[in-house]
C-alpha cells in the first residue's frame, strides 16, 4: 500500500464513523453538558450532548456509561463529527500532494534516480510524516 493509499483509506473510514456519528446524534457540532455529581473525587459530562438532550445514553446493549469524567466527555465532544470530516479532508489533500510529488519527480528527476529517491523520501515530495502518522493510527497500524 502506498503513503497516498493509506491516507485515503484513513480519510474513507473518518469520513464514514463521522458522517454516521452526526447522523446518530442530528448534529456535526457536539457540546458537553457538566453535570456535578456528589463522588469523590470527580466532574462528571455526558457523553455528548446536541443543543438538547443527550443523544448517548449509557447502560443496555453494551454502551458506555451514561457519564464519563469531565476532561475526557469535554474531548469527545471537541472532537466531534466535524473535526472527523475536516481530519479526513486533510488526509485527502495528503494524499493528492504526495502523488503530485511522485508525479513531479518524474518529470523533473527523469535520469536522475538518486534524486528522485530523495525527493520523495525527505524532499518536498515526501508524504506528510504527521499525516502518515495520523493515517496509520486510524488504520489501526502501529509503527
Amino acid at each position: 500500500m502506498t503513503p497516498a493509499d493509506e491516507l485515503r483509506t484513513a480519510a474513507e473510514k473518518l469520513r464514514a464513523l463521522a458522517s454516521a456519528a452526526a447522523a446518530a446524534s442530528g448534529s456535526p457540532h457536539w457540546r458537553a453538558t457538566r453535570l456535578m455529581r456528589e463522588l469523590p473525587d470527580a466532574t462528571y459530562t455526558t457523553l455528548g450532548t446536541v443543543d438538547g438532550p443527550p443523544f448517548l445514553r449509557g447502560g443496555g446493549r453494551g454502551g458506555p456509561p451514561a457519564y464519563v469524567s469531565a476532561p475526557i466527555g469535554d474531548y469527545i465532544a471537541t472532537m466531534g463529527p466535524s473535526v472527523g470530516l475536516a481530519l479526513a479532508d486533510w488526509l485527502d489533500q495528503a494524499a493528492r500532494y504526495h502523488e503530485a510529488g511522485i508525479q513531479a519527480a518524474g518529470d523533473v528527476f527523469r535520469d536522475d534516480t538518486a534524486g528522485r529517491a530523495a525527493f520523495l523520501t525527505t524532499g518536498p515530495g515526501a508524504p506528510s510524516e504527521h499525516a502518515l502518522v495520523v493515517a496509520r493510527t486510524i488504520n489501526g497500524e502501529q509503527r
